[in-house]
């Protein structure tokens, strides 16, 4: 699944579409690497977002096969580090 895509469907952020401003204004990592709205995230990969008020890390715990998840199964798909 694409990291714009999983970004919005476990709910870290809320649009795709910021999301995707997200990745193409270049404050969105996997593993330590900038990455573009392309990039497939798996299962284990870190993901680090440089919010203006500081960066959080999540950890890739499962990719869903729907186009969104329930809130309350977040905690199923994404872990905050």
């Amino acid at each position: 699944m694409r990291v714009d895509k999983w970004l919005s469907a476990v709910n870290v952020i809320k649009r795709r579409t910021i999301a995707s401003d997200m990745v193409k204004s270049g404050v969105v990592y996997i593993n330590g690497i900038q990455v573009k709205a392309s990039k497939n995230v798996a299962i284990g990969d870190k993901i680090k977002i440089e919010y203006l008020s500081g960066p959080k890390m999540y950890e890739v715990l499962k990719i869903p096969t729907t186009k969104t998840i329930p809130k309350s199964q977040k905690d199923e798909y994404v872990k905050e580090l």
